[in-house]
């Protein structure tokens, strides 16, 4: 006789909540949703009907909430994370796109609206899973769109997700090198790089396990990164064109401060839905 759908949620989210989790009934709703291939929603609706859940599915459920009890990144689990109207494909070996990011790329898809040109040129250094240039791409149709990722694990990952992207090119490269045939063109220049100073690791488990190393640390100021992009986006902005950098919430002053002394103008740090810094901005001299 098939479990009750939502006793089974109930006790779910109890052994997540036991394991630590923040949000132990959202990820329980997930993975459940997963295993029946149902959204959340929907999911939701099944339980409020008093739907059963069959003992095979019951124990493919089982099986995944242990590894999220172990705190294996749902997005792992599932292979997948959302972003923006985006669903990408994520894994071991690529940095699991963060919904703070999205108010980021926000800032470069309004300046691409904005360009007076038919087609202008965006580039993300540093793609990852390809979550910003994706999203740029599909945003703004018109725009061209090239995405830079060193590390050849995330690069599979965003070559993934970016595939059937016709107006983005995705390069495996060094953020210091690529891209050279376009100095001077970009209408934007951003990056969600490391910034994590390399003293201070992660206390989630799910970020200082999983999350790849190099996406993380960014020297021993966190700013390392940072001064390369400076540099680089130097080179491939038209004048005026912007930069957008993400970074942690301590970390606008110093960046600002970096940023002036690279001749960048209109240096300014933005916030988040939390009230926190979360991104600057610049115009190219």
């Amino acid at each position: 006789m098939p479990e009750s759908l939502s006793a089974l949620l109930r006790g779910t989210a109890q052994q997540l909540a036991d394991a630590g989790l923040t949000d132990p009934l959202v990820d329980a709703e997930l993975l459940a949703g997963h295993v029946l291939g149902l959204g959340r929603g929907e999911l939701q609706a099944a339980a409020v009907r008093g739907d059963g859940i069959e003992r095979a599915d019951a124990e493919k459920l089982a099986a995944l909430v242990a590894r999220r009890a172990a705190r294996e990144p749902l997005q792992h689990i599932t292979g997948s994370a959302p972003f923006r109207q985006l669903e990408l494909a994520v894994g071991p070996g690529v940095f699991i796109p963060r919904p703070e990011t999205e108010m980021v790329v926000q800032m470069a898809i309004d300046a691409l609206m904005e360009s007076a040109s038919p087609s202008p040129v965006a580039i993300d250094l540093g793609t990852g899973s390809g979550a910003i240039a994706l999203a740029m791409a599909t945003e703004v149709p018109r725009a061209r769109v090239f995405a830079v990722e060193r590390s050849p694990e995330a690069h599979a990952w965003a070559a993934r997700n970016t595939a059937d992207a016709d107006n983005l090119t995705l390069v495996l490269g060094d953020l210091a090198t690529a891209l050279d045939e376009l100095r001077g063109t970009a209408s934007v220049v951003i990056s969600n790089p490391p910034y994590v100073p390399a003293s201070q690791i992660p206390s989630d488990p799910e970020v200082h396990l999983y999350d790849p190393v190099q996406a993380l640390y960014g020297g021993e100021d966190g700013l390392d990164v940072i001064r390369v992009i400076s540099r680089r986006a130097h080179e491939l902005l038209h004048p005026g064109g912007m930069l957008v950098l993400e970074h942690a919430e301590h970390q606008g002053a110093a960046i600002r401060e970096l940023l002036h002394a690279d001749g960048w103008r209109s240096a300014a740090t933005h916030e988040d839905l939390t009230r926190r810094d979360r991104a600057t901005t610049a115009l190219n001299r």
